[in-house]
């Protein structure tokens, strides 16, 4: 299955680590023919990083080409100014200065091309921080979600790039907008996305609630519930499962699962709001209860009566997930281990679906070597083979 709506779009990437990585992914899964400008010689340094990071580069580079040059020769930004020609989109997550430097910056590169769309994802939007360097954790902490995902006194960032993914899908949701416009206009136009103010927005019911309520917010540890029952449980075999009980109607339907019919009797409990009220009580009575099956027995239970529930699981577990396996949800991408072999990971599509059909955007290329499609795509903007060889010879281009 395909879908590939942003077919004949050509976009230039300029980018490192996630937010502007994850964002060329989105446009090159869903069709954009985009190029990965990596930085001659060494490369983007997030094919070589270790620890939680290592897989980054395979995660968020396939269906991309790769373009290895040194913009800091002249020769190198000519070429690269050859490409902005022809191109629809140009995107980017240096630091701040960083493009203006190379000579590729947004008042360097509109001139050449007045359709140019050119995304910037930054740590900050305009304002006093703008000129900040960022990451994800510190925007994290900066912005309260780190304290919202800890227990107290123990801010913890969450267990994903969240705000580096959310920064970049706003991103692109830019872009598009902008390239829409330029639909009507003829124009192009320079876009943003930022960290912190993506960040913001992921708080900003914590921000709302803090009002509803007039009480300071507590991190989630440590929160005043919304529902009665929204709590992972323990079976009797040490397999854990998370519950959600988030009606009167699925109270009902709870209780008659689990042959809890005394509670199902009981007028305290009548209502969300009143099983809300009694959780001090009531969950660890329900530990209890359910303490006493197997997991997979709580499960079947839920699952017959409809009562939303999860397994409490781990990232490795959704390499064998039936769900992701049977809709292309996951494909098999090739990817350098540490220690140096190849190996191949079943990674996450992106989470869409197109048409009747339900098409999932699919894997075209594998995430690129360094500098592999040099001469490709220099060729496509009229250099001459004998002008890639030269580039190549005095150090410009790399890879290949």
């Amino acid at each position: 299955m395909s879908a590939r709506p942003l077919e004949g779009l050509r976009v230039l990437e300029f980018s490192h680590t996630i937010m502007g990585p994850c964002a060329g992914l989105i446009l090159a899964d869903l069709g954009a023919e985009v190029v990965k400008v990596e930085p001659a010689p060494e490369g983007d340094h997030t094919r070589r990083l270790p620890g939680f990071a290592a897989g980054f580069f395979a995660t968020f580079n396939r269906n991309k080409r790769s373009l290895a040059i040194d913009l800091k020769q002249a020769e190198g930004r000519a070429a690269v100014h050859r490409l902005v020609a022809s191109a629809d989109l140009v995107l980017e997550n240096y630091g701040p200065g960083t493009m203006e430097r190379l000579g590729c910056g947004w008042a360097d590169l509109s001139p050449l091309n007045p359709r140019l769309v050119y995304l910037a994802l930054k740590g900050f939007l305009a304002g006093p921080y703008e000129n900040r360097p960022a990451l994800d954790e510190v925007v994290q902490f900066q912005s309260g979600l780190a304290y919202m995902t800890g227990p107290p006194g123990q801010p913890l960032r969450a267990g994903a790039s969240v705000v580096d993914i959310m920064g970049a899908v706003f991103g692109v949701t830019a872009a598009l907008a902008a390239l829409r416009e330029r639909d009507a206009t003829g124009k192009g136009q320079r876009v943003g996305s930022a960290l912190f103010e993506s960040a913001a927005f992921l708080v900003g019911s914590h921000m709302a609630g803090a009002v509803a309520t007039g009480q300071p917010v507590p991190p989630m540890p440590a929160r005043r519930g919304a529902w009665g029952i929204y709590e992972p449980f323990t079976g009797s075999d040490g397999g854990q499962v998370f519950v959600g009980v988030t009606s009167d109607a699925q109270w009902v339907r709870f209780c008659a699962a689990f042959g809890l019919e005394d509670l199902a009797a009981d007028e305290r409990l009548r209502r969300n709001t009143d099983r809300v009220a009694a959780r001090p009580w009531l969950i660890p009575r329900l530990r209890e209860d359910l303490g006493r099956l197997a997991r997979d027995e709580v499960v079947a239970r839920c699952e017959a009566a409809a009562i939303s529930w999860a397994p409490v699981g781990q990232p490795a577990d959704l390499f064998t997930d039936p769900h992701l396996l049977s809709g292309g949800g996951l494909l098999a991408t090739a990817m350098s281990t540490l220690a140096g072999d190849t190996a191949e990971a079943l990674l996450p599509a992106l989470p869409m679906e197109m048409g009747e059909e339900r098409a999932r955007a699919g894997l075209r290329r594998q995430p690129p070597r360094m500098g592999e499609h040099n001469a490709e795509v220099l060729g496509e903007a009229g250099m001459s083979a004998e002008e890639i060889a030269a580039l190549a010879q005095r150090g410009v281009l790399c890879g290949g």
